[in-house]
């Protein structure tokens, strides 16, 4: 089978390459290394702040192999979703760290970077000729939902990274992009299938994760026209079919469509098939194509918190943690309101006993045996980080000392700071989630290669 094989070291850059997996896949015959940067798992505050989730030790460590590799290969890197986000600012980041990397190990790769954020009036202006729709749970498009967002980015699809290696790029670093698209750009450039590129692109996108050892440092993909393979490059993995079929539920609530920018992706009709203990081979994934948009996500700042932390081993308490937690939230919104007042503004305030159901906030059933701690966190919310505070402070006697029953001694449950609140910041929400409609799958980003590394040097 001819393919064009992908080099997919990790699932998010910044979460740990492996060098000896990465020079694996070189010799493996990796005709590129893509891997994806970003998601909106970890919340809004990434894209509303345009700050990167992971550290910038993390990330150059990472993106420093994978550029060694590109030049000792002379192969493509591409990257998507850089900084996180995607956004402006998280590119240019990611590109400082770049330029760093080539000067210090003397590279001198021609990099193309994509922009994918975008202009609120613009898009308002699109939402006005019926180009903009809202995606679950968003039920309408607000103007002022674009405005109020500090950053807006568009998810692209391959094309604009297929563009950027036509032209000559060596390293190709995107904004925001799907997770699939990153990976399926040269295939889909090289003439594979789009039902195999796409798909294996999805199987892929979170490097090992579709093995048996996920710590396991990458997986290769070879795509043709109407299959591809996945293999692990570390040693101790395994792909086999069932890891690999299970990867299509991983963020997809569909296990057999994928909606992608420019269509969807079909595997109902897929079929895995073990070539050998390590190796698995796909056939029969389709891709329709739709009618080409691009989602939209935008986020800011909406409101600031204080946290309180106290430990709790009370067994009378613990044999009767809801009734004990639902009485302590009656307790403390009347100790605001008393202390407070209309002062306080609109403010919420949550406990989320950690060891009996803050995980799920579902009720546990009633045999449920009780646990011997638990750890009980108070979360003021409040329109200014000062009211926040107050807020807190106010609760802090309620919160620390408060009895399951009212006759009881107070008792004092265990602080682990001192003080005992502990501003949060800004809190965030995303306000898009949205399509945006396009004529052409390059409308709504911009390309900009830099300048020869030597001539930035002079």
């Amino acid at each position: 089978m001819e393919t064009t094989n992908i080099l997919v070291p990790v699932g998010a850059l910044g979460a740990g390459v492996r060098e000896d997996a990465v020079q694996a896949g070189l010799v493996a015959g990796a005709h590129a290394i893509a891997c994806d940067a970003g998601s909106t798992d970890s919340g809004p505050a990434y894209l509303a702040t345009g700050r990167s989730k992971y550290s910038r030790d993390a990330v150059k460590s990472d993106l420093a192999i994978l550029m060694r590799a590109q030049a000792q290969a002379g192969i493509p890197l591409l990257i998507g979703s850089c900084g996180t986000s995607g956004c402006d600012a998280a590119l240019d980041w990611t590109c400082d760290i770049a330029l760093e990397i080539a000067r210090e190990h003397k590279l001198s790769p021609r990099i193309a970077l994509l922009y994918s954020e975008q202009n609120a009036e613009d898009l308002i202006s699109r939402a006005a000729r019926g180009r903009l729709a809202p995606l679950a749970p968003m039920t309408a498009v607000d103007p002022e939902a674009l405005r109020r967002s500090a950053h807006i980015v568009a998810l692209m699809g391959p094309e604009p990274y297929v563009a950027a290696l036509q032209a000559g790029a060596d390293i190709v670093l995107g904004g925001r992009t799907t997770d699939t698209a990153v990976l399926a750009a040269l295939p889909l450039m090289r003439g594979a299938g789009a039902g195999s590129a796409w798909h294996a692109g999805k199987i892929a996108e979170c490097g090992a994760l579709c093995t048996t050892n996920p710590q396991g440092g990458g997986v290769m993909i070879r795509v043709g026209a109407d299959e591809f393979l996945v293999e692990p490059l570390g040693d101790k993995g395994r792909c086999t079919p069932y890891t690999v079929s299970a990867h299509m539920l991983y963020e997809n609530a569909d296990p057999f469509r994928l909606t992608e920018p420019g269509g969807v992706l079909e595997v109902a009709d897929a079929r895995y098939e073990a070539v050998d203990e390590r190796c698995v081979r796909v056939t029969g994934s389709r891709f329709e194509p739709r009618p080409y948009t691009m989602k939209l996500e935008g986020a800011a700042s909406a409101a600031f918190q204080t946290i309180m932390l106290v430990g709790v081993r009370d067994p009378k308490v613990l044999a009767d943690v809801d009734r004990f937690v639902a009485q302590m939230a009656r307790a403390l919104d009347r100790r605001v309101a008393d202390a407070l007042g209309a002062a306080a503004g609109a403010y919420d305030i949550s406990l989320r006993p950690y060891g009996w159901n803050a995980v799920t906030g579902v009720p546990n059933p009633a045999d449920a045996p009780a646990p011997a701690e638990i750890g009980l966190l108070f979360v003021a919310t409040a329109q200014t980080q000062d009211l926040a505070t107050r807020i807190a402070k106010t609760c802090n006697p309620i919160f620390f000392h408060m009895p399951l029953e009212r006759e009881a001694e107070l008792p004092s449950y265990a602080f682990p700071f001192s003080p005992a609140e502990i501003e949060r910041g800004a809190v965030f929400e995303f306000l898009l989630n949205h399509v945006v409609a396009v004529d052409d799958p390059l409308e709504l980003v911009r390309t900009r290669f830099l300048p020869e590394l030597e001539a930035l040097d002079a």
